[in-house]
């Protein structure tokens, strides 16, 4: 199939874009395109107008610094998985990056296109959340920062505005000894999360996890912090009691229903294996980076 009669503009700075895109609430930002235009051709998005965000000056780069690692609305899913300093800061990002579709998505597709998309079985949105990290929207009233946990609402539903740019997102970095983890159920290699997991957690001075964070995508209408199972595995030494109850406590967070690729007591079952999966990896990764 192909789109619908669309229009189209190439602003080359920021104000610009966000003039077009105030005076048309139905115009689309196009970053990289990998998931609009497909959706544009089944005819499953039917936008007036694509504001192309490609020749926009300062929505390039990424930045390890005073918030976190930065990354501007153009760049690359490819970039940020390669980046020397992003992998030393949190190599958590890498790891998950490698889930994303294929590599040559990953080099056409932005992350922050991905984390507006808000598709809740994507791996980005996960991160994001699980990090507590934000974005930057920018628009007629000026810049704001939004928590990740605000930002993404309902299924391909976010807190942007219509005539708001995300100009960046903001990945926190990892504290030294934290250990991290994530993987996912798919389908086949390439494809969206059936069930994703990501786990980060450290060890205090009696070998008990402290500061766990845990959270899943695939199982709700965006992606999920698990903080029932968070207060359970906090202050413990994560034996399979404790672990049985953390799942057992994440269990009413799967509130997507049966669908034709899997049925919701599936997602369940996967996502317990999941978190037992990822809080071992994580705690045994905290133990490594304590040590060394």
């Amino acid at each position: 199939m192909k789109p619908s009669i669309f229009g189209y503009k190439a602003p080359a700075t920021i104000d610009e874009a966000i003039g077009i895109l105030s005076s048309d609430a139905d115009a689309v930002v196009l970053a990289g395109g990998q998931t609009l235009l497909p959706a544009m051709n089944f005819r499953a998005a039917n936008p007036s107008l694509l504001v192309d965000i490609q020749h926009v000056e300062g929505l390039r780069g990424i930045a390890v610094g005073e918030h976190g690692i930065v990354v501007k609305a153009m760049t690359r899913h490819r970039e940020l998985e390669l980046d020397a300093d992003v992998l030393r800061v949190n190599p958590l990002i890498a790891q998950a990056m490698q889930h994303v579709a294929h590599i040559p998505i990953r080099h056409r597709g932005t992350v922050v296109g991905s984390l507006c998309h808000a598709d809740p079985s994507a791996e980005m949105p996960l991160i994001l959340v699980l990090l507590g990290g934000s974005v930057i929207a920018q628009g007629p009233a000026g810049r704001r920062e939004i928590a990740a946990e605000d930002f993404f609402q309902s299924f391909l539903t976010t807190a942007r505005r219509h005539d708001e740019l995300i100009v960046e997102a903001r990945f926190p970095t990892l504290a030294p000894g934290m250990g991290w983890a994530f993987d996912e159920v798919t389908r086949r290699h390439g494809d969206y999360a059936v069930v994703g997991v990501g786990c980060v957690l450290g060890r205090d001075g009696e070998g008990l996890a402290s500061g766990v964070r845990l959270a899943a995508c695939g199982i709700a209408d965006r992606p999920v912090r698990l903080k029932a199972a968070e207060a359970i595995l906090n202050g413990t030494a994560l034996d399979t009691a404790v672990l049985d109850a953390a799942v057992a406590a994440s269990m009413s967070a799967v509130t997507q229903p049966d669908d034709i690729t899997v049925s919701a007591s599936y997602r369940r079952r996967a996502l317990g294996t999941l978190i037992r999966r990822m809080v071992a990896v994580a705690a045994g990764r905290a133990e490594i980076r304590t040590v060394q």
